[in-house]
């Protein structure tokens, strides 16, 4: 439980960062592309006997950067990168989980999550990306924000906008195998995306919008697992279902 809580909230920090900056930019849904697409490298690494986690990264890695040359490059748009991305990664693994048939356990542990079972390393992985995250955040924060809301502007005026979205690819990457664990690859994306939009619905500005959707990712961590360690919910789950709640809320109490 003490892992859990550590990495669970590490982990919410950087998912609640990126999760502001990928809402504001209509591209929330990068996240469920790429976490579909390290479902493939997931039961590769399983079949091969290799750590999941490495083939994971890659995959997602490589995804990633296909999906920015889709949209840069072929003209299909962003949307279409990811339908593509997702699509083939989901198709790869459960062909390979079909063809392997005995690792079915493990595989569903890293689609649905499992947190209490996380070791010391990815802990401390979770605690190194967060780290890296918020110093990435607050050296480039006047730079990701031009970007986000001027891309064209920002080319203009010099700067590098295609360096700065293979940056932000790459953490959403890694936030996603680092979060498999936690909350699952099927649920990773909603700790990116649920409490950044509640973060924008309640605060007044950008740097506010993130802290809150931290403090709320953080929030939503802790009683998720109080709830699941109770009522011997799925720690993923409960977890998520708290943020719906939170989301929900903050609809009521703004009127939106």
């Amino acid at each position: 439980m003490e892992r859990a809580f550590i990495a669970g909230a590490f982990l919410a920090i950087s998912a609640g960062l990126i999760g502001v900056i990928m809402v504001l930019r209509r591209e929330s849904m990068i996240g469920h592309g790429l976490s579909h697409a390290t479902f493939g490298g997931v039961a590769l690494g399983l079949l091969l006997s290799q750590p999941p986690v490495a083939f994971a990264l890659l995959v997602a890695m490589i995804g990633a950067l296909v999906m920015i040359s889709l949209e840069e490059g072929s003209g299909l748009g962003g949307d279409t990168g990811i339908g593509i991305i997702s699509s083939l990664g989901m198709a790869i693994g459960i062909v390979i989980a079909t063809m392997a048939g005995d690792f079915n356990a493990n595989l569903l542990s890293y689609l649905f999550g499992s947190i209490l079972t996380i070791q010391k390393s990815e802990v401390y992985i979770a605690i190194g990306l967060s780290i890296g995250t918020i110093a990435t955040f607050s050296y480039f924060y006047r730079e990701l924000i031009y970007i986000t809301l001027d891309k064209e502007c920002a080319k203009v005026s010099g700067i590098n906008v295609k360096a700065f979205d293979i940056m932000l690819s790459m953490f959403t990457a890694i936030t996603v195998v680092v979060g498999m664990r936690i909350v699952g690859l099927l649920l990773i994306t909603a700790l990116m995306v649920i409490p950044a939009a509640s973060g924008l619905i309640i605060s007044n500005s950008i740097r506010s919008s993130m802290l809150t959707s931290c403090a709320l990712g953080v929030l939503s961590v802790i009683l998720g697992l109080i709830i699941s360690f109770y009522l011997n919910w799925p720690a993923s789950g409960a977890i998520v279902i708290i943020q719906g709640l939170v989301l929900g809320a903050a609809l009521i109490l703004t009127g939106s």
